[in-house]
């Protein structure tokens, strides 16, 4: 029992944090989008 509670934490603290990094990876392109350097075409 004892190690079911604890593959279930270890899988929650998991997807916690996979989201934690897609939210930071998906900020992170915004804010490159939004500081991209604009070019001109000749």
């Amino acid at each position: 029992m004892k190690k079911l509670v604890i593959l279930a934490l270890a899988a929650a603290g998991a997807v916690v944090a996979r989201k934690k990094i897609a939210e930071s990876r998906s900020e992170q392109a915004l804010w490159a989008e939004a500081t991209d350097a604009v070019t001109r075409g000749n």
